[in-house]
């Protein structure tokens, strides 16, 4: 998916199919593309040309996803996708990161239909709101930035639970290039399970400050992108894992509850690799934890 803003004064851009006074879709070398402006497609149909000097958005999209977004476009207002993009132009800025341009689409579909369901007295609970809260803390703020600013341009005030959706959003646009929120929320949601787990065993809690949790966080994150994606780190180092093995046998063990539970519930089976390092990552953060404590 790319993103275009400029265009040449003499290119001619021929109207293929007009999804609404605000957006319509083009041809260019046999790419469909989906042009967005206010009023760019006004009295306008199949075959005539449009203003190029009205174009702020243009979106290239897979041959499969265009027909799904050209109906997502017909649903949202423009202002919706006006709000969408300054959220994620912000996030581009704060996280200086690779954030796909299509979840603008994606997130002004949730936005609109957030609003509309605080005009209506219906509230959602977002379950991961704490998860999303301290893994994701820089995403979390320019979610509450969005809400914000959605306040701001259309006078609903939407709750912290809308935040969080928001920052899930962009966490995913950075994950890959098919930002539907499915993605981000599994891995919120495996972060979560494994955390609970790794809590229960050693009987305490963790603080999100702490450095080490932070990095015990950002290897979960890399872990579960890897397993949805069905890739594996395998060095096979049997001799330094029965080393680990020996070291930090309470971290060993707790590993071995999250890969029973790995097993039994996502049908993934841990490389002794992965074990070897979630062992680490465990030990470092139960340890800096009891040293705090005393």
């Amino acid at each position: 998916m790319q993103m275009g803003f400029l265009f040449r004064k003499e290119e001619k851009m021929i109207i293929k199919r007009v999804l609404t006074n605000n957006s319509v879709v083009i041809e260019e070398n046999g790419i469909e593309k989906i042009v967005c402006g206010k009023g760019i497609a006004f009295k306008k149909k199949p075959g005539m040309k449009i203003d190029v000097s009205l174009i702020n958005q243009t979106f290239v999209l897979e041959e499969n996803a265009n027909h799904r977004y050209e109906d997502l476009l017909k649903d949202v207002p423009m202002p919706y996708i006006e709000i969408s993009r300054e959220i994620i132009n912000q996030a581009k800025l704060q996280l200086a990161k690779p954030i796909s341009d299509i979840v603008i689409l994606t997130l002004s579909d949730h936005i609109y239909a957030a609003v509309q369901r605080v005009k209506e007295g219906i509230s959602i609970h977002n379950s991961l709101l704490w998860e999303v809260q301290n893994y994701y803390e820089l995403e979390y703020e320019l979610g509450k930035k969005g809400i914000q600013l959605i306040k701001e341009r259309e006078g609903i005030e939407l709750p912290d639970d809308e935040a969080g959706f928001i920052a899930l959003h962009i966490v995913n646009a950075q994950i890959n290039d098919n930002p539907e929120m499915d993605s981000a929320y599994k891995i919120t949601k495996l972060i979560q399970e494994i955390t609970t787990i790794v809590r229960y065993f050693f009987s305490r809690n963790f603080s999100s400050s702490d450095i080490y949790y932070y990095r015990f966080i950002t290897h979960l994150k890399f872990f579960a992108i890897r397993m949805f994606n069905g890739k594996t780190m395998n060095n096979n180092d049997l001799e330094l894992l029965d080393v680990i093995r020996e070291k930090f046998q309470l971290a060993y063990n707790c590993v071995q509850q999250i890969k029973d539970f790995l097993q039994q519930k996502y049908r993934y089976t841990m490389t002794d690799e992965e074990i070897m390092y979630l062992t680490i990552h465990i030990h470092r953060v139960v340890n800096k934890a009891s040293d705090k404590n005393h």
